[in-house]
């Protein structure tokens, strides 16, 4: 079984036992262990290729998506960015890094 949920602003399709990289949660002091519930499930599929999805308009109803906290803070890849003004001299380099919660998929409901 599948689902794609909206979360952070994307849509990401999830099935169980997924580990996958959520918005911080709960401000990055989030109990390791600790459950949470994604409630804005887009769709709902078994995965077994026979039987259609379920479709939301915008989402399903009942549907929702447990996960697991694995790691409450983690950091991000580091983004660069560069600014540049020509003929000016101008040139700085800064960079960013997004902090994320590591989520482990428990139970999808719907």
């Amino acid at each position: 079984m599948y689902a794609v949920i909206q979360e952070g602003g994307a849509q990401r399709k999830v099935a169980k036992d997924d580990i996958f990289l959520a918005d911080l949660l709960d401000e990055g002091k989030a109990a390791k262990g600790k459950s949470f519930t994604f409630d804005k499930v887009l769709a709902v599929g078994p995965g077994d290729g026979k039987s259609a999805a379920r479709i939301g308009l915008p989402f399903v109803a009942g549907a929702s998506v447990t996960v697991e906290v694995i790691d409450p803070l983690v950091q991000g890849d580091k983004i660069y960015i560069h600014k540049f003004r020509r003929r000016k001299g101008f040139k700085k380099k800064t960079g960013h890094r997004q902090s994320y919660t590591r989520v482990k998929v428990t139970a999808i409901k719907g």
